[in-house]
């Protein structure tokens, strides 16, 4: 190929400088059209310049864009936050939603929330947060698994009817009291002790779920039992919700009659007409490659006309969006496909602005009167006595456990977003007033907030210590990693390097996902991707690996809090770099070797595959000890000690092996043909800082920080 005669950064610039010359002479030859017409200002000094027809603040586009901007920038700062102390990120973003409203921010900077929420913006704000709940509904409801309900019925349906009936009558009675008082005016009774009711008796199956995925619970009975009953609350409680609504938007006992007619056959529809269409549809496309975006057009069709044709009829288009979700058919790559094109719009960008839009209705400072509080501290009490007391009960009367039983009433207790999303319904259709829809958000926040703590109390109380003590203690291994790839290569090197003594020697496997807001169903189809080679390694060694997989916002946290409670004696990770460093022990490497209360292995894998040649470097007499991870290695493989210690000390010398003693560094002079270099952690550090040459050969190099050194 011919090299240019000309650099083409030249070129450019002569182009640039051709053009602007013929437009500066159409312009100049264009001016003979300008009489009598705006013309740009010629004259004046610089202070004339002026940008404010730049600066559009009060268009409402955008104020739009700010307003998204902060509220996401807020809901995601304030979940964060939670998840650091081990609360639902939905908490969090409630908040975000209160502190943004005039209970915070317009009752301190008054003309900050006139600046950022004008009373004129609040229709945009409230039609796309209602775009962002029909997607998250329709996201419910493509998560509730309608095959696995079915197997898991029996008790769970007796536990979830019995948690919904208790709070709603509790709830219809204590509205009763309440009614005088806190019923908007034109509001019916019956309406109004309806919406009371329904206040009262819904769990809320995301937020639930999320908490028993990051417990690690999702596969044990508990948590299948707690989700199941969630699922059957979710479908019943949003059946209800529908037929309050239709009873309480009706003028008369007929036009109610008529409502829940169509909402029948709407219903039998859905499911016996347009589902069917849908499962052809779900089976000719399975994977991304061959969905189109015309596959996507007929599923988000599906759901807005779902939406369309329940608002029409007077049930709210939120339950259409639901019951569209539900009939997604069962085809577990299709729901995965869908759920990832729709959810992190809907969850990320709109629904925060659901929050936002609750939260400057939510109004604290209505509550001026220590009356109002007492009836606030009734409701949630009322909340929490009819859910915790109708589960546990009816769990205990099933046969479970006191500890199962009380631990499915605290997580059937969590209310959370889906209890928001009802009271705004209620007061859209003025059953609830102000104070009461205010007191009930905050009993929303609590009862949700009371999750975790009435969890941890409960495991506290039921504590039972395991006393047995095993004859031959094993050597526990916890090995943690991130791409799948990467655990089947530590897991081969850790079978490698205790090769004969697995036999006393057991491995557990640790995959987190960092993200607690996925669906049930992603989090088992990313457990079995993670585990897939991990599971293939062990296959072929012809060993048993115990694996542990959950889903968290604080990796780094979870996996030491996993190694420190699991009294593991060895804890195998890769490297890591920061994001701005090159140090391969910084970052999330020196967060273990400060927090995690046993040995530490950090990897730095350079290609590793088979251990033919071991390099152990020592440093000092303490760091003997390292040759104790090369004791299992077969006859095959050589190992060699590298010694930095002054000839009077004595090196142990494994039986059986070729283990050549270089008294100086220099000595070796090619490190790269050494597939593994065994080192503490200390040394690594002095060694990098002197630009030892082994630092940065081809082989693989596996750190090692002894607990006891720390």
């Amino acid at each position: 190929m011919q090299k240019p005669r000309y650099n083409n950064s030249l070129l450019n610039l002569a182009v640039i400088a051709v053009v602007a010359v013929l437009l500066w002479l159409i312009f100049d030859a264009g001016k003979i059209f300008n009489t009598g017409k705006m013309q740009f200002a010629t004259t004046g000094t610089s202070s004339s310049f002026d940008f404010s027809h730049l600066i559009n603040l009060h268009h409402p586009l955008s104020i739009l864009i700010l307003q998204i901007l902060v509220i996401i920038l807020t809901s995601r700062i304030l979940g964060w936050l939670m998840s650091l102390i081990n609360q639902p990120t939905v908490i969090g973003e409630i908040m975000a939603g209160i502190m943004l409203g005039p209970s915070l921010l317009g009752l301190y900077f008054p003309e900050a929330t006139t600046f950022l929420f004008p009373v004129e913006s609040l229709g945009n704000l409230q039609f796309l947060s209602q775009i962002g709940l029909i997607l998250f509904m329709f996201i419910i409801g493509m998560e509730l698994d309608i095959g696995v309900l079915r197997q898991r019925a029996g008790a769970a349906v007796f536990i979830s009817n019995t948690s919904i009936v208790v709070p709603f009558v509790m709830g219809a009675g204590l509205a009763y009291f309440l009614y005088e008082s806190f019923a908007p005016e034109g509001a019916g009774f019956v309406a109004f002790a309806l919406f009371m009711g329904i206040a009262m008796s819904i769990t809320a199956f995301p937020v639930l779920a999320r908490i028993v995925q990051e417990r690690g619970m999702t596969r044990t009975p508990l948590g299948m039992t707690a989700i199941t009953c969630a699922a059957i609350n979710d479908i019943t409680a949003w059946g209800i919700l529908a037929l309050v609504v239709a009873i309480a938007n009706a003028s008369a006992v007929s036009g109610a009659i008529l409502t829940i007619l169509l909402s029948f056959l709407y219903v039998a529809g859905m499911l016996f007409i347009i589902r069917p269409l849908l499962n052809k549809v779900a089976h000719k496309y399975t994977v991304r490659e061959t969905i189109s975006k015309s596959v996507v057009a007929i599923v988000l069709s599906t759901m807005l006309i779902s939406a369309w044709v329940t608002e029409v009829i007077g049930i709210h288009a939120l339950f259409g969006a639901f019951m569209a979700g539900v009939i997604i058919p069962d085809n577990v790559r299709f729901k995965q496909i869908m759920a990832e094109k729709i959810e992190d719009v809907s969850l990320v960008l709109l629904l925060p602005l659901f929050f936002v839009y609750t939260g400057l209705r939510t109004q604290i400072g209505l509550l001026n009167d220590p009356g109002l509080w007492l009836t606030g501290l009734l409701v949630v009490a009322v909340a929490v006595i009819g859910k915790f007391a109708g589960s546990s009960l009816a769990a205990r009367f099933t046969g479970q456990s006191w500890k199962d039983s009380l631990m499915i009433g605290a997580l059937m207790n969590t209310r959370g977003l889906i209890e928001l999303i009802a009271l705004n319904i209620g007061y859209d259709i003025g059953v609830l007033s102000p104070e009461i829809f205010t007191i009930l958000v905050l009993m929303a926040l609590i009862t949700t907030f009371m999750t975790g703590p009435s969890m941890a109390l409960i495991g506290y109380l039921f504590k039972v210590r395991d006393a047995a003590v095993s004859i031959v203690k094993a050597y526990n291994v916890l090995i943690s990693f991130g791409p799948p790839e990467a655990g089947g290569r530590l897991l081969n090197l850790i079978s490698q390097l205790f090769g004969n003594q697995l036999k006393n020697t057991r491995v557990t496997a640790l995959h987190l996902t960092p993200n607690t807001e996925i669906s049930i169903k992603n989090a088992r189809l990313f457990e079995e991707q993670a585990f897939g080679k991990v599971k293939e390694v062990a296959s072929g060694l012809g060993i048993d690996v115990k694996t542990h997989y959950r889903t968290t916002d604080a990796v780094s946290q979870e996996i030491a809090k996993t190694a420190n409670r699991g009294k593991y004696d060895l804890l195998v990770v890769g490297s890591s770099r920061p994001l701005m460093g090159t140090d391969e022990t910084g970052g999330k490497a020196r967060y273990f070797f400060d927090k995690v209360k046993c040995d530490v292995g950090l990897v730095i894998d350079r290609g590793f595959t088979r251990l033919q040649k071991v390099l152990v470097i020592l440093e000092n007499a303490g760091d003997q000890y390292l040759t104790d991870f090369t004791a299992g290695l077969d006859g095959q493989s050589r190992i060699e000690v590298m010694c930095l210690l002054p000839p009077s000390v004595s090196i142990h010398q494994q039986e059986n092996r070729e283990q050549p003693v270089q008294e100086m560094p220099g000595a070796i002079q090619n490190f790269d043909e050494y597939d593994l270099i065994v080192s503490s952690l200390e040394c690594y550090k002095e060694q990098r800082q002197c630009q030892a040459a082994w630092i940065d050969s081809k082989a693989s190099v596996l750190l090692i920080s002894q607990y006891e050194k720390r």
